[in-house]
């Protein structure tokens, strides 16, 4: 290590643990030194997995065995804690087009924060053969969780988050949106699809349907390795953030290690090194965004981020409404961080749960109506948006990305070109929506019923009602 980086490093550990190096107070800062830029245009190239499970041209069929006294402990632990993320044993069937994979003793747990719920009965009831109380929920599979070895995968897919449309009447938000973000060239985005879902306890005469879900990548490891020619590394730290997760300050209350009974703002998802090494990296990261003075700042952004990417993500985020998320509530994304090294890393923004969005809007941060908000205002809690587009470069990159969102002839989020999509994914579950549980039983164009605007649609072409309109003349007449 040179002298510039060592100096770094001593100033930073004295500026986390209250030590003074040289003439410097815990406030100030020292110039970051300059991390060595990774080029690298490589094109992801998908594998088979990916290609197959994630294919739009056929909605996969899954259907989970499970016992019955499996089935009760996934109940009873959910009842003890809603948050559980224990797994349960059960097996798998995907069925795609003519093709069969069936896969036994795979890893069935229950998925969601604030959307987590029962998936059968009252509390402290068992299951009840061939009379239960279905209630839809978010499901997760882990093919590989008891047995690790290829024939528990789906041609090397390990495991899917199935997300049942909680939020959505309209079944297509989050599909929409991370659509969206492929289309845009944002290539951190989720691959997610529909499927349906059925799931079978021991002893019932028939399946329960639980309808159309939509179908989403997990966020993990082998997501990093599917993007590991973009990211340029793929032995580096993964954490999921949620409320709380600012880049104000390095509070160490907030950085946690992946755990079953605590959620932390910052919590450590995967990592090669100790958990005290990616921690001392990701303090680093919230201290340079939180504290380094503007030149700085400016500097150091570049040689760790693609700004233009990230604030290409932002455009989208912010066309589509996105309230629940890092600028406005510090909520809602992952980080990825392709390397060990407390001061030499690159830093990734993952966008993450789009389905609040497209209308449905909430009195939360400093927001009101996700149409209508000035996309310059976005938000005043997660702090790097803030500060990236206070430069004239940087800002007019997040303008023309948002004008790029509406101009038809891009074909990205343009009345005309958005309700085509939306149309064509519509005619292809409007089938399959009716189930056992009796809950969204049909699509419906409007928000979220909890929300404070229940006026916005999709399809209905009003301009003072359709959300793609509205947005879009909002953009139009940024300065």
């Amino acid at each position: 290590m040179n002298i510039k980086y060592l100096y770094y490093n001593l100033t930073l550990f004295a500026i986390l643990f209250g030590f003074s190096c040289s003439n410097n107070t815990s406030d100030d800062i020292v110039k970051p030194p300059t991390p060595p830029q990774i080029e690298n245009e490589e094109e992801i190239v998908w594998d088979d997995g990916v290609l197959y499970v994630w294919d739009e041209s056929e909605i996969p069929e899954i259907t989970i065995e499970v016992s019955v006294d499996q089935w009760n402990n996934l109940l009873k632990a959910y009842d003890k804690n809603k948050h559980t993320e224990e797994y349960v044993h059960c097996n798998v069937k995907f069925i795609k087009g003519d093709e069969i994979t069936y896969i036994t003793d795979a890893g069935l747990r229950l998925r969601g924060n604030t959307s987590r719920v029962r998936p059968e009965g009252e509390y402290g009831q068992d299951h009840i053969t061939d009379a239960a109380d279905w209630h839809k929920c978010h499901f997760g599979l882990n093919f590989r969780k008891f047995h690790k070895d290829k024939e528990h995968t789906i041609k090397g897919i390990r495991k899917l988050h199935l997300k049942w449309f909680k939020e959505d009447p309209s079944h297509v938000r989050e599909l929409f949106c991370f659509d969206l973000f492929k289309r845009a060239g944002v290539w951190t985005a989720l691959q997610n699809i529909y499927c349906r879902v059925w799931v079978h306890v021991e002893g019932d005469s028939k399946p329960a349907y639980y309808g159309v879900y939509n179908m989403l990548e997990r966020v993990d490891d082998h997501y990093v390795k599917r993007r590991v020619a973009k990211f340029g590394s793929d032995s580096g730290n993964l954490w999921k953030c949620i409320v709380g997760a600012d880049f104000r300050n390095i509070d160490a209350g907030k950085i946690g290690p992946d755990s079953d009974d605590k959620d932390f703002p910052y919590e450590l998802k995967e990592n090669e090194g100790t958990f005290e090494e990616a921690a001392a990296q990701l303090k680093n990261f919230i201290l340079n965004v939180s504290k380094l003075d503007d030149e700085d700042f400016y500097i150091w952004i570049q040689r760790v981020c693609d700004v233009e990417l990230l604030l290409k993500t932002y455009a989208v985020n912010v066309a589509v409404g996105m309230w629940d998320d890092h600028w406005n509530n510090s909520n809602n994304f992952y980080i990825y961080f392709n390397s060990n090294s407390s001061l030499d890393y690159k830093f990734f923004f993952i966008p993450y749960d789009y389905d609040n969005t497209l209308g449905t809007s909430h009195v939360c941060g400093v927001q009101t109506d996700s149409g209508r908000h000035d996309p310059y205002q976005w938000g005043d809690q997660g702090i790097l948006i803030e500060r990236l587009i206070r430069y004239e470069d940087f800002r007019e990159i997040y303008r023309t990305e948002l004008m790029r969102m509406i101009t038809p002839e891009n074909g990205l989020m343009d009345y005309d070109s958005a309700i085509a999509r939306i149309n064509a994914w519509h005619d292809s579950i409007r089938d399959y929506v009716h189930n056992h549980t009796g809950e969204g039983m049909e699509i419906k164009d409007r928000p979220a019923s909890w929300g404070n605007h229940h006026e916005y649609r999709l399809l209905d072409p009003d301009p003072n009602v359709n959300f793609f309109k509205v947005k879009a003349e909002v953009i139009r007449n940024m300065k």
